[in-house]
């Protein structure tokens, strides 16, 4: 398998991951577009979406990430999914692994901790057991902050320093 940045080609299957995946619905995937299209063209400094392909070529995962504003050296995974035919199989964490290894080659002056979000509901049960597996703690979590049964938690994993 491979991870490499993801191209306008791409476009398409990380939404059919993304809903999918029901991490968005149709009338919300379109954020992919944007996504891509301004790290393309240069206009999103800094912000990164990676697609791992299979052996076929077959998109089928993807994560993006960037820095988060007003922070020291603080970096978010904003998206991370993995076609649902393929979960269990390591690709998310490959994909995680990834990240993490490009944030620690820009060095400590770059990157020093990265932050993932997900949602308290049972939808998100594994993803939850996901980030703990991967060396990350729970660092907050916001009380419902999508709905009033729906908390935003907060994982955190030190980079560098």
């Amino acid at each position: 398998m491979t991870i490499r940045p993801a191209e306008s080609i791409d476009i398409d299957t990380i939404k059919t991951i993304a809903i999918e995946t029901k991490m968005f619905g149709v009338e919300d995937a379109g954020f992919v577009d944007d996504i891509v299209a301004g790290i393309l063209a240069g206009t999103l400094k800094d912000h990164h979406f990676v697609v791992q392909e299979a052996d076929d070529g077959t998109v089928v995962g993807a994560a993006y990430y960037a820095p988060e504003p007003f922070s020291d050296r603080m970096w978010n995974v904003y998206f991370i999914a993995v076609s649902p035919s393929r979960q269990g199989q390591g690709i998310g964490g490959a994909l995680l692994a990834h990240v993490e290894h490009e944030l620690r080659q820009a060095g400590p002056d770059a990157a020093q901790v990265l932050i993932v979000e997900t949602s308290s509901t049972d939808q998100y049960a594994l993803t939850r057991k996901f980030y703990p597996k991967n060396g990350y703690v729970e660092e907050a979590r916001i009380r419902r902050f999508y709905g009033p049964d729906d908390d935003k938690v907060v994982y955190w994993k030190l980079l560098a320093g």
